[in-house]
């Protein structure tokens, strides 16, 4: 059992033009490139891999690709568009696949959509398992906007424009929260949506890859190596298992 949300077949049909600005060439090569140049000659294992956005491109540049995926119509998606990419249908934090890895990464912030602090643990766990002596764990996260609710505020936007509205609230008591989304349809009407989460300071990503064997290598705060600091409104982290 986990605690995630599952992506149903309507979410996964829409997935890839919801998410359509991920996929522009300015925000995913530096993904690529980042997860390429840490895998070096070895394989790579996408947890989360979705509809394949990231997994696909890195397999592209020439790096062998595995993932696993909690939801069966999304790999559905992603095997329509790239057949012989394997996938193993899964949780994260269980879920096993044969073979050592150079690199295991997730990206998008998807280790948030486990909701408890053990889940996330055993994510950390589950990506030293899989990893061969020297190889990365690299996550791409937000950092919790909280410092930007006003007092009183119920909620703080992580995205206004023409097309969709997105909202997170905050129980900052048991660090859960729910990002809220409004999308716009052709029609003129709003599609309400909500995905559930856990978010992560980057000191408890640490304190849980310490508990896992791994130790911190590099964190900036995007793909490109941004210099991390206390603004950064994101991170990506990288951390390495013991030889």
């Amino acid at each position: 059992m986990t605690s995630s949300d599952y992506w149903d077949e309507a979410t996964a049909q829409r997935y890839d033009v919801a998410c359509a600005d991920m996929f522009a060439p300015d925000v995913l090569a530096p993904a690529v490139e980042f997860l390429a140049t840490r895998a070096g000659e070895g394989r790579a294992l996408e947890f989360a891999i979705g509809t394949g956005r990231v997994g696909i491109a890195l397999r592209e540049s020439g790096v062998d690709v595995v993932g696993i995926e909690l939801s069966q119509p999304m790999v559905d998606v992603l095997h329509r568009k790239e057949p012989d990419l394997p996938v193993v249908v899964g949780d994260m934090a269980t879920t096993r696949v044969e073979g050592e890895f150079s690199l295991v990464y997730l990206v998008f912030n998807t280790i948030a959509n486990l909701r408890t602090q053990a889940e996330q643990v055993e994510c950390f766990r589950n990506a030293a398992r899989h990893l061969a002596p020297g190889g990365r764990f690299v996550i791409e996260l937000w950092v919790p906007g909280i410092r930007r609710f006003p007092p009183g505020s119920a909620a703080v936007p992580f995205d206004v424009s023409p097309g969709h509205v997105g909202l997170d609230t905050y129980d900052l008591a048991t660090q859960q929260g729910t990002s809220h989304h409004y999308t716009r349809q052709e029609d003129g009407t709003f599609r309400y949506g909500e995905t559930n989460f856990r978010f992560i300071w980057p000191a408890e990503c640490d304190l849980m890859a310490q508990l896992a064997g791994l130790e911190l290598e590099t964190r900036v705060a995007d793909w490109d190596g941004t210099p991390f600091t206390g603004d950064s409104p994101s991170h990506v982290s990288v951390w390495r298992k013991r030889p």
